[in-house]
Formats: structure tokens, sequence, C-alpha cells
């Protein structure tokens, strides 16, 4: 009777249920006596509810019946501590996460306790608190649909005066912890996707649609510090990991942007649009994309060519893209009247209603720069004064409209300008959003685009689509052009201020195309562009002309060949040269690699590598520059030039490329030759094998101060691979030895000592090339400088005669690993007399044959 009188309650059951909220409902100040069982009376609620709903309704018809939810929001009004605020805030977003009945959740959300409890003024200078008040908003908004919405909002004659939620939500929308942030956003998207047209309405008024031209203000900001992390004045200040965290809260920001216009809310679509407009793009980033040495400036042109990329391959807007497409041909001036002028007040910089905008830019057209492209229409060629050269232009000159500056950066701009203005053009051309006549009127619509243009002209008859098909200067018609073109261009002088006049539009789509072209070509041929950009360059190249006999002239074939002639005769340098035996492995892989970025379906090169400074080793990293690191750093960018203006070359002469390199296979090994006489397999050299030592030199070296070895010296070629050998003389063997040591003989530069004619020096490289390595580092990160210092060997013969010898016989084995690397590289060099206008039977050997010494 004892042990039943006193039996524990059931922990799941109704009757805790009943004795829990008792006792809060007997509870009349919470303070640090009682707050303890408060804290976990209000757990167990929570727990006990979510286990109702999943195995009993009557728990929560007994929450209902008892009206609880008052409780909980008294229990607020006689709080006097924290520790109850964060559990009752926890309590909250646990049932309303797990509670699955309709029923429960339509309670929870009705009788305003919920907006009590949203609009509660709780104390947020505790950070925990606020955190715990932020999920609860986050839970209450994972709920929402076009019945609950309805539950938390105040209307008057059917339209929305109050929104608790949405409101109380945004004032965290630019707190300085991300992980607000975050949750904010999340609350906005789920209020956006319910649909609810009321709602919608509330959001894009005043003073709510503030809300947007603050959050691209905010990511104004993140991109002026984004510039500040990257200036280029002191290259390397910040870490690699710092600006990668920047740049992923842009991106970050970006996606917002996009995931906001999916919900379908047009007002909301046009405010981003509008802000991103006005207060980004166009006072900043064009401006300083085009003239990077203007006055005040905010942001450098490399970071505005970045940021541009990433709004046009994020935010999805067909206006936005159009309009930044037009806005090309403007001056940079243009951008800062047309700020001036909304700074002066005549365009409202928050009120983006559509009234406003028409009304406030009464006058603004007399502030506007107009930029007149010339009437070409008579003109049947392409004049030398129409094409961009490096010395017609100065880069970022504020002289220039925005297109002619990313030209000109093509043409003269650093590496890191090239490749941002390549990005942006790239990123134009993959831009969905935008107009094709845009792409032409640019002068980068893809060939295969213009073709199926006309082809549909000619198909239903329109105009002379058939004529142009097939015509070698064919492009989008004048009237398509101006059609489309007008529209934006007139969004562009009455909504932002900005004029920019084409007399004949249509008819400069032929000359801007050949800019474009002119440019690339000139890109090609210039030496101080690393190979990654010149790949990205090649995939432009092959987006306009993917038939290759349309627009290239005399002029440009001129170019490229000797552009191809220069590189060739380098690389003929680099048979020679240090790391001569992995030439051919590099020089294969770098053909593929470089026909897949050329053929891709878009860059391979993020545009985010702008960002980053040079990340090839020099001496500050350690390495000498006389390294064979060095050497074969440069060796590779090499290749990568060589490879890209080799299928450049057949790319002009209408070739298809193959998927390997046209090089010839590996020669036999003659039964002659000192590797074969060694007994060396086409494995090369292994440690602690026998080896034959004949024309072996014995020698004495110190790998360790003090600790001088006797060894028999050999150095060998097989193919393209060579090696300098030490080996250990087997006493009981007559010239046999067992094989010790063995490093690479390419770059080994053997020299005798000046004051010791019997010691003989020797250079020794790593084996491989961590550029050429699997395992190489990625595209952000340095290449470490431990184990890429280069070896010194001094060894020290019995005689002058057997020092000079063992030099000869280095020397001998070096040429003939050399001259095989150019034997099986000969076809691949002979496509410079293919390019010749003439027969000459002259090969580039002949004129570059390399001597029998180093």
């Amino acid at each position: 009777m004892w042990f039943s009188f006193w039996k524990p309650r059931d922990r799941f059951s109704l009757e805790e249920l009943r004795y829990l909220t008792d006792q809060l409902q007997k509870t009349h100040i919470v303070n640090e006596v009682n707050k303890d069982f408060v804290v976990e009376a209000l757990r167990s609620i929570a727990e006990l509810l979510t286990y109702g709903d999943q195995h009993d309704s009557s728990f929560f018809e007994f929450f209902m019946e008892r009206q609880v939810m008052g409780d909980f929001a008294r229990l607020l009004k006689i709080n006097r501590t924290v520790t109850v605020s964060l559990q009752l805030l926890q309590t909250m977003s646990i049932m309303i996460q797990n509670l699955k009945s309709e029923h429960a959740i339509y309670y929870m959300f009705s009788n305003e306790h919920i907006n009590y409890l949203i609009t509660y003024p709780f104390d947020f200078h505790n950070e925990e608190l606020l955190s715990y008040y932020i999920s609860f908003l986050r839970a209450i908004s994972g709920k929402l649909n076009k019945n609950t919405i309805s539950l938390l909002v105040k209307t008057c004659n059917d339209v929305v005066v109050s929104f608790p939620l949405y409101v109380e939500a945004i004032r965290f929308a630019f707190h300085e912890e991300s992980m607000i942030r975050i949750a904010v956003r999340a609350v906005t998207l789920n209020v956006y996707h319910v649909g609810d047209d009321s709602v919608n309405t509330y959001i894009t008024r005043t003073p709510h649609a503030d809300y947007f031209s603050n959050l691209v203000s905010f990511f104004r900001k993140q991109c002026i510090d984004l510039n500040g992390l990257v200036s280029y004045e002191n290259p390397g200040h910040y870490s690699t990991s710092t600006i990668l965290s920047a740049v992923d809260e842009i991106e970050d920001n970006l996606f917002y942007f996009s995931d906001v216009i999916s919900a379908g809310i047009p007002d909301v679509g046009r405010l981003i649009t509008d802000n991103i407009l006005h207060l980004l793009i166009l006072p900043l980033l064009l401006l300083s994309a085009g003239a990077d040495a203007v006055n005040g400036i905010q942001i450098g042109a490399v970071t505005s060519l970045y940021l541009l990329c990433c709004i046009l391959r994020i935010v999805k807007i067909k206006d936005l893209a159009n309009i930044v497409a037009v806005a090309l041909f403007c001056l940079p001036e243009a951008f800062i009247l047309s700020s001036e002028v909304k700074l002066n007040g005549s365009m409202s910089g928050n009120d983006f209603t559509h009234d406003s905008q028409q009304g406030g830019l009464t006058g603004v057209n007399t502030g506007c720069l107009r930029v007149t492209v010339p009437n070409v229409a008579s003109s049947s060629q392409i004049h030398p004064e129409d094409m961009i050269t490096p010395k017609q232009t100065n880069c970022g000159s504020s002289h220039f409209s925005v297109r002619e500056a990313l030209l000109s950066y093509i043409t003269c701009g650093n590496d890191v300008q090239a490749l941002g203005s390549l990005s942006v053009l790239a990123t134009l051309l993959q831009t969905k959003e935008l107009e094709e006549s845009m792409l032409d009127a640019l002068g980068i619509l893809p060939q295969r685009k213009q073709h199926k243009k006309l082809l549909l002209q000619a198909l239903v008859g329109e105009g002379s689509g058939e004529d142009q098909l097939f015509s070698s200067e064919s492009c989008l018609t004048e009237d398509s052009i101006s059609n489309e073109l007008d529209g934006y261009l007139q969004k562009l002088k009455e909504q932002y201020g900005v004029l920019c006049s084409f007399p004949e539009v249509g008819t400069s789509p032929r000359i801007h195309r050949h800019q474009v072209l002119d440019a690339l070509v000139h890109l090609f041929c210039r030496s101080n562009i690393s190979a990654e950009t010149l790949w990205v360059g090649g995939w432009l190249l092959r987006q306009l002309l993917p038939y290759s006999e349309a627009e290239f002239n005399s002029q440009h074939l001129k170019l490229l060949k000797d552009s191809f002639k220069k590189c060739t005769n380098a690389l003929l340098e680099e048979m020679k040269g240090i790391w001569c035996d992995l030439l051919v492995t590099v020089l294969c892989e770098e053909w593929k690699r470089c026909k897949r970025a050329i053929e891709a379906s878009s860059p391979q090169k993020d545009p985010k590598c702008i960002l980053f400074p040079s990340q090839k080793a020099s001496a500050e990293d350690g390495i000498p520059s006389e390294s064979s690191f060095i050497a074969g750093e440069r060796m590779c960018e090499l290749v990568k030039v060589f490879v890209l203006l080799h299928q450049l070359q057949s790319f002009s002469l209408g070739r298809a490329l193959p998927d390997q390199p046209p090089i010839r296979p590996p020669a036999n090994v003659p039964e002659n030759s000192r590797a074969t006489t060694a007994g060396l397999d086409i494995s090369g050299p292994k440690p602690n094998t026998e080896i034959r030592l004949v024309d072996a030199v014995p020698c004495r070296i110190a790998f360790e101060r003090g600790k001088e070895r006797h060894f028999c010296f050999l150095a060998v070629s097989m193919g393209t691979s060579g090696w300098v050998i030490l080996a250990e003389e087997l006493p009981l063997k007559q010239q046999v030895g067992v094989l010790r040591v063995a490093a690479p003989l390419a770059g080994s530069n053997p020299r005798i000592d000046d004051k010791h004619s019997r010691w003989l020096h020797l250079r020794i490289r790593p084996s491989t090339l961590p550029l050429v390595d699997p395992a190489k580092p990625g595209p952000y990160s340095k290449v470490t400088t431990k184990a890429l210092v280069d070896g010194r060997w001094t060894l020290a013969f019995g005689d002058e005669e057997s020092c000079k010898f063992a030099l000869s016989m280095i020397l001998e084995e070096i040429n003939i690993q050399s001259n095989e690397v150019m034997r099986r590289l000969k076809p691949l060099l002979d496509l410079e007399r293919v390019v010749e206008s003439s027969n000459s039977s002259l090969h580039p050997f002949q004129s570059s044959r390399p001597s029998n010494s180093l």
C-alpha cells in the first residue's frame, strides 16, 4: 500500500502535463529561487507536447483547454531572470518545429500570443538570448503558408497594416554576427515564398521597401571592403583565407538576392534591380571598371570586373543584364554625372516606385554624356583605325567607353586586368538573360547563334536572312538590333539618368566584332600574360569563331604566326634545358588540358582567381631565381602557351584538333648505348641493383662532413630520360657494381672547379616537378619550398683526365637525350612550315640546331 502511495508519475503521461501546468499557473513571480523549477517545467512541457502530437491528441487538447499559451505570456511579465526567457523561447521553437498537426499550429498562431512573444522587449544585449529569439522567428517562418500567415498579420480594409514577424526579423538583417544574418534571410525567404498578395504589397511599400535598398547598401560596403583586402598596393598583406571568406560572403549575398527574386514577386525583383543599378553597378562598378584613375573612386578596376562577373552570373534578372550591357557603351563620366544627379535630389534613393522614377528625372538628360558610334553603313571594309591596339588606347582611360576600356585591358593591361576583362566578356556571352542583339552589339555573339538566327529568318522568309547566312560578315539585321536596343537605351536614360545614343547602331556590330577579334589576337601575341589567362582568351575565340574561316584576316594570321614562331624558338631552347626529360610528358598533358579548356562549355578559370596575386614561386618564397624549380615553372608556362598557339594555328587553318599532340613514339634504345651496356631496362635505374661499370670513372664524394665515400661514376641516357649514377664496385666481379644513388641527368650543369681541376661540380635537381604532379597545390595556395632546393655534388677524381672524361660523358649523354626530345617533337613543330606561305624546305631545327656542349 505504501509503495502504491509513493508511486511516481509516468513521465510521458497526461497526469505529468497536468501537474506541470498547475504548478506554472500557481507561480506568481519568477526569480532566482524558483527559476530552475520553471525552466525544467517549460522544457518538459515541450517534450510532452511533442510526444503527444505523435501518440496521443489529448495532450494538445489539454494544452488548449488550459490556455497554457497565455501562461507562457504571463511568465514573461513576471520573469526576473534571463534563464527563463531563454528556456521559454527554446520551448516555443521546439514545439513549433515538431508539431505536425495543422490544428495545433493554427492554435499556436492564433490569439495573438505568438505576436506578443515576437514583440516582447527582450534584452538583446545578451547574445545567447538574441540567438534563441532569432531561432524562434525562424521556426515560426518555417510553418508559414497562405492560411497560417493570415493569423500573424493585422489587416484594415483587407490591407495588411502590421506584420511583426517580418518587421522584427529585418531589424537584425545586418547584424555583425553572420549566423544571425543567415537566419534572418531564411525568415524573409519563407515569407516571400508564401505568395500572399496582401503581404507582398506590405513588404514592398514604404518604409519596409527600404530593406532592399539597405541590403544593396550593405552589399556595396562588403564590395568596398573586399577591394581593401585585395588592394594591389599591398599585395599579400591579407591571407588567402581572409579574402576567400570575404568572397564567400559576397557570393552568399548574391545568391540571397537570386532566391528573393525566385519567389516571383514582381515589385521585389524591380526593387532589387533598381537598387543594384542605382547604388552599386552604375556609380561604382562600371565607373571604376572603365576609369581606374578617376578621383575619389572607392574600388579598383579588377575588383569591379570580378563583381560584375558575380552579379551577372548569379542574379538572373533580364533587365539588369541588358542594362549593364547597354551601359558598357557609355563613358565613365556619364556614371559620375548620374550619381551626382541622384545626390542632388533629382532622383529618390529609397522610393523606387514607378511614379517617382518617372517624375524625378526631369532635366536629367542635359547632364548625361553621349556616346556616338559613327555611321559605317557604307563601309564594306574594316579599317585599321577601327581596331583597338595597344598604341591607340590608354588602359583604364576615362576618355573611352567602358567597353573600349575592357578591350584595352586585353591589349595592354596587366595579367589580372586582362583576365578580368576576358571574364566579363565570357560571362556576358553565357548570360542567358541577355538579348542576342546585345551580344551582337558588343561584338561577342557566337557565330553558331548568328547562323541559327539567320537560318530561322531564312526559313520564315524574313529579309535577307538567306543571303547573310553564308556570308562571312553575317550579323543580326539592323532592325532587329535597333528595336531591342532602343527599349533598354530608353530605360537607361529615363530610370537611371545615363544617356548613350547610337546612331545607326545596327551597322556597328561588324566593327565591334572585329575589335574584339583584334584584341584577342593581340592578347595571344603578348609575352607578359600568363598562360591560364591566354587559355581564357582561347576559349572566348573558340566561342566566337567555331568554324575558323570567318573573320581572320591576313594581319591576324601573320601576328599569330609570328607569335607561334617565337614560342617555338623558346621551346627549342627548353629541349636543351633543365627539364627536357619531362618536356614531352608535360606537353602531352597540357595539350589535353588546353583542348578541354577551349572546347568546354564555360571557361575553366574561376573569375575569383583575378583577386589573388600571382602564385608563381619567387625569391620571397625562399627559392633562388636560378633554381631548377623556377626553371620548371617557366618551362610549364611556355608549354601551355605553345600548346594554345599551336591549337589556334590549327584552328585558324580550319583543322580539327586531335586528342593527342602529333608527336613521334619513343625510339628503340641503341645496343651500343651506355644505358644498354650498363644493363638498364626501360624502367630506369633502381637502387641496390647490379649494373655493369663499362666507362665508369672512380671518384670520391662526401655526403656528410668528414665521411668520404668511394664510388664509380656513370652518366647514361635512355630515350628522353637520363641519369647520373654512383655505384659501388663489387670486389669479386670485375666491372660490376651495385647502384647506390641515381639523380636526373638533365639540369646537372656540370662544371670543373676553377681552382681544383680534378673536382667536378654537379647540380642535382628534384626528379619530379610539383607543377606536373597530380598532388599539386590548389589554385589559391602556394607551393611549399620544402624539398624544392637543388642539391650539389662535388665529385673528386684521381686525375684531370678522369675528370674531363666524366664531364664529356655527361655532355654527350645530355646531347643524346636532347636530340631524342627534338626527334619526338619534330612533327609538332612542323606546323610552322604549313603556315608559311612559301614551301620553304628550311626547318626550324636547321636554324636553331643545339650545340654539343652546355
